[in-house]
């Protein structure tokens, strides 16, 4: 069946890209934007809103057609990420999650049967699943893995815990991550598809978050996990190249998303700051605004080119770590600053979850942690530029 997406992509003309981008931009402000507050509040994802999805195909994105996706470039990829995320972001998580996070390695590394299993459903909005990447003691350090497993006759046994683990209440499957003996680093690291029902798979949903609340994440606990053969994703110590084609992947999203944020957060300033009057005047007209409103444009305006930058390098195919840690870092960054000039702009409005700065402001936060903390990632790009130097000299 063709999606509503499908045919707006049509021939993959910018034209196409554009009218893509109206169909999520005119789905968000009409459909997203009334509920986004209630459901923040309630800690829940609407699943009918999803289904909606599901039918327009917004869950296609860069997975080719013929595994039920919508074949996108990289750039509108990012670009309907942005729009969405302008209304609420946690809808751009799960858009994201079949060409990233989740569905990447599966693109990449999985066989024919595992596509048609668990990709073209992902894709298409069927199902829906989650990343098991992050632990309580590793965190951003993927090759320090402590989830164990182990071989058998029948298959593989798992045993550990994930933490931060999103979609624990709507996931049919989690692509994972085990080593089989942790003091082999990287080389001992393996990828496993756990369908969500198997016996010894638990999980344990965190509440009453800071931000992202309308996710559902917590720990994901694998206690004897028996798996057939089919569940490893590659081969045997390919589990680090996987991991690193979804993270990498995965931060182009929280570019995107943090960019949409960002914007939003402006949006909102911009009409408040001329609609309120303050000793005579709207507040627009005095500088100390102007200079916040004008520090958010300059800030928004380069963290899209860092995402548009980062999401051309990996159209042309390259790896783009640098390009992926950059546009993160900067973009989360750049979400953080313009929510809290927003909020100061709003006054004290902006502590009220009447006006959606509030949320953004909270949102904002986690943005600098998900997918490798702002603190890694510096190190990873200057460690990257001095391999750089070294390589000129």
């Amino acid at each position: 069946m063709t999606s509503t997406a499908q045919a707006e992509v049509g021939s993959g003309s910018k034209a196409d890209a554009d009218e893509l981008v109206a169909l999520v931009r005119e789905f968000a402000r009409e459909r997203v934007a009334p509920l986004v507050r209630d459901y923040d509040a309630a800690e829940r994802l609407p699943r009918d809103l999803l289904a909606e999805m599901a039918n327009l195909g917004f869950f296609g994105g860069t997975v080719p057609l013929e595994w039920g996706g919508l074949g996108l470039d990289h750039p509108t990829f990012a670009r309907i990420i942005e729009e969405v995320s302008r209304v609420d972001h946690c809808l751009g998580v799960l858009m994201s999650m079949p060409s990233a996070l989740v569905g990447s390695g599966l693109l990449r590394f999985g066989t024919d049967a595992q596509k048609n299993r668990w990709l073209t459903p992902l894709a298409e909005g069927r199902i829906f699943g989650g990343a098991g990447v992050t632990e309580p003691r590793s965190g951003s350090d993927v090759a320090g893995t402590q989830t164990r497993y182990r071989t058998t006759a029948d298959g593989f046994v798992l045993s550990g815990a994930k933490a931060w683990i999103t979609n624990l209440d709507i996931a049919s499957f989690f692509v994972t991550f085990a080593t089989r003996d942790p003091s082999l680093g990287r080389d001992g690291l393996s990828a496993f598809i756990v369908p969500a029902d198997a016996p010894g798979v638990r999980t344990a949903p965190f509440r009453n978050k800071l931000g992202f609340r309308p996710l559902c994440s917590g720990e994901l606990l694998f206690d004897d996990v028996e798996l057939a053969p089919d569940a490893l994703l590659g081969e045997e110590g390919e589990g680090y190249a996987i991991a690193m084609t979804a993270v990498e992947r995965g931060r182009l999203s929280v570019a995107s998303r943090a960019v949409g944020l960002a914007q939003s957060c402006l949006d909102a300033s911009l009409g408040y700051a001329q609609d309120r009057i303050v000793f005579g005047q709207p507040i627009a007209d005095f500088q100390l605004v102007q200079d916040k409103l004008s520090a958010m444009v300059v800030g928004i305006r380069a963290a899209r080119l860092l995402t548009e930058q980062c999401a051309h390098a990996m159209e042309r195919g390259e790896r783009a770590r640098q390009e992926s840690s950059i546009a993160k870092m900067f973009a989360s960054d750049t979400a953080q600053s313009v929510a809290t000039d927003a909020i100061q702009i709003h006054g004290a409005y902006g502590v009220s979850e009447e006006y959606p700065v509030a949320r953004a402001y909270r949102d904002a936060k986690v943005f600098q942690i998900v997918e490798g903390a702002n603190d890694i990632h510096r190190v990873l790009i200057a460690r990257n530029a001095l391999r750089e130097a070294r390589a000129g000299q």
